[in-house]
């Protein structure tokens, strides 16, 4: 256990904020303070909407190449969102710990992540009674990656920002006029682009757009490796492309 000690005055701010617009920046500034971090997203995670936006703190000039293709398609993509619907997260997580394999290799990384000048992102999520709060805390390219250390005094103080939050949103449900998320599902997306494919290939082009190999996905569907390329070879043949990168381009072929 790390020797944890939030400042006061940052806290204290905090506190006075809940209720108010100025409160996820305060929070924010709280975070800081326990794990430095210049880029940041919030957003509002429910298993069956569309992610919503919440605060960013990105400049304006930029918001279409990092929020806006965020939030119209490429959040599928994200490792962290993935984790969240799949259930499988935990209070504070580091990229590593979510990414696929060879993940800086990816389109999504080089297409989208990139764009975003990012060297590092870290997760913190807070679960409402209706809703999950989704932190994105980003370190950007020169700057260093996050450590255990910081990892170790985040999740240290987690209990303290999700009390902060459960306070601030005490009675503010989550917008339902959000649309849901079953038009804009992953597999709806690859089936409505990607016509033709069997329900097998369809499965393998959401692991392939994840950014997994053929040797993660051979992996996690209890395929041999052959077999996965023959599917990448079906797929491409049907779909009229070449490459991996062809395929990403389709499916953010609204944004890019």
């Amino acid at each position: 256990m790390t020797q944890l000690a939030l400042s006061t005055p940052d806290l204290a701010q905090a506190i006075r904020a809940i209720g108010t617009p100025g409160f996820m920046s305060a929070l924010l500034d709280l975070m800081r303070t326990v794990a430095p971090f210049r880029g940041a997203f919030v957003s509002r995670l429910r298993p069956s909407r569309l992610p919503e936006h919440l605060y960013d703190n990105v400049r304006q000039e930029r918001r279409s190449v990092v929020v806006d293709r965020w939030l119209d398609r490429a959040w599928l993509l994200d490792p962290f969102v993935v984790s969240y619907l799949s259930g499988r997260f935990d209070p504070v997580m580091v990229l590593e710990e979510v990414a696929p394999d060879r993940f800086s290799q990816t389109d999504y990384y080089n297409i989208y992540y990139r764009s975003v000048r990012l060297k590092d992102e870290l997760a913190v999520f807070v679960t409402l009674p209706e809703s999950t709060l989704f932190f994105s805390l980003g370190r950007l390219i020169g700057e260093t990656r996050f450590s255990r250390k910081d990892r170790a005094r985040l999740l240290e103080a987690q209990p303290v920002f999700a009390s902060l939050c459960e306070q601030h949103f005490h009675g503010k449900a989550p917008r339902h006029t959000e649309p849901t998320m079953g038009s804009a599902s992953l597999e709806v997306l690859i089936r409505d682009l990607c016509g033709g494919l069997t329900n097998r290939e369809i499965e393998i082009v959401q692991y392939l757009l994840r950014g997994h190999s053929s040797q993660s996905i051979a992996l996690v569907l209890d395929l041999s490796p052959a077999t996965v390329k023959v599917h990448r070879k079906n797929i491409y043949r049907k779909l009229g492309i070449s490459s991996q990168s062809d395929l990403f381009s389709l499916f953010l072929q609204s944004v890019i």
